[in-house]
């Protein structure tokens, strides 16, 4: 039977998980998990390179995305999943590579320059902001990873870690790091209850940790079609996003009742939203129960971080051997 490839990814704490992040990311995870010797881990560290002034919440927040990712479907089983900054191996590699990487690759990175750019309330001009490419490439390539799920959007992050592994292994003569190659993962693309892109920082997100009730009065806040100012005005399901949803988690039946009886003006948007609201609870109920679970087992949780971070850290010490031995140091 083949090896399986090994690929790698990660999420920062910034606050429990929403359904922008289980359908961005989290879903294809849990799908790739039967392909694929896969490693997730918090980037604790990852969250200073912007959030550095404010640390108080990384550690509860660590927490709170591990249950997540428990709750939604991520197994211990088939997947390594640990805590960046418990593997204190990523720092040294981090540290290596920074003495290798030129600058005019990192000033390059479209991230870096459009948030320059785009947050205006945080200095953002910092060496560890400028570096996070170096620790992304440390995170990845210290394990030797094949692949890196990601959107077509952060396909540059991922060619600056080939980048500065082949670097690496040119200047030391020796193939220590494979070059990782983006494995592109479809996503469904969700908007807030505002149709912003979904994210806690708006405060229109629709958490996967949240009771029915609030998913209810969620769902009732969410914009529909802005031409639609009465009941008996026909409406445009294409431009409301109550039916973006139900195209996510109604069933077939429903999405063509609801769709030809919004654009007939035969169903007001508060009966809408109440359908929908009712299937995308029960859509998050399984991942409730399993959330309760763990919530009344915290001993369990912290095991789980516990022994991930000690699988890591050794393939991770592995890894650095290699890397010590090319260098001569």
């Amino acid at each position: 039977m083949a090896e399986k490839k090994r690929i790698l990814s990660g999420m920062r704490p910034t606050g429990p998980l929403h359904l922008g992040n289980l359908h961005g990311a989290l879903a294809n995870w849990i799908e790739m998990q039967d392909q694929y010797d896969c490693f997730f881990f918090i980037a604790d560290w990852h969250a200073l390179t912007s959030d550095y002034e404010d640390t108080g919440s990384i550690s509860n927040y660590t927490r709170e995305v591990i249950t997540d990712w428990l709750s939604a479907g991520l197994s211990p089983e088939k997947s390594t999943l640990f805590v960046q900054s418990r593997i204190k191996e990523h720092a040294e590699l981090f540290l290596l590579l920074s003495m290798i990487t030129p600058v005019p690759w990192l000033e390059r990175n479209p991230t870096y320059k459009e948030q320059i750019l785009q947050i205006a309330n945080k200095d953002l001009s910092t060496f560890g902001f400028l570096g996070y490419p170096v620790l992304q490439a440390a995170d990845i390539i210290i394990y030797k990873a094949n692949g890196v799920p990601v959107g077509v959007d952060q396909v540059p992050h991922v060619e600056i870690t080939r980048e500065i592994a082949r670097r690496f292994n040119y200047l030391y003569g020796t193939t220590v790091f494979p070059e990782p190659e983006a494995i592109l993962t479809e996503s469904s693309k969700i908007l807030g209850m505002d149709r912003r892109k979904m994210s806690k920082s708006y405060n229109n997100a629709i958490f996967l940790s949240d009771t029915p009730e609030n998913v209810s009065s969620k769902v009732f806040q969410m914009i529909t079609d802005p031409q639609r100012k009465r009941k008996t005005d026909p409406g445009d399901p294409k431009v409301c996003n109550v039916f973006e949803f139900h195209q996510l988690y109604s069933d077939p039946e429903t999405i063509a009742d609801v769709s030809g009886k919004c654009r007939s003006a035969d169903i007001g948007c508060v009966a809408c939203k109440k359908i929908m609201a009712g299937h995308l609870i029960r859509f998050l109920e399984p991942i409730r129960e399993k959330r309760a679970y763990y919530e009344a087992h915290p001993d369990v949780v912290t095991d789980i971080m516990n022994t991930g971070s000690a699988k890591a850290r050794g393939v991770a010490q592995q890894t650095m051997e290699e890397v010590r031995a090319a260098i001569r140091i």
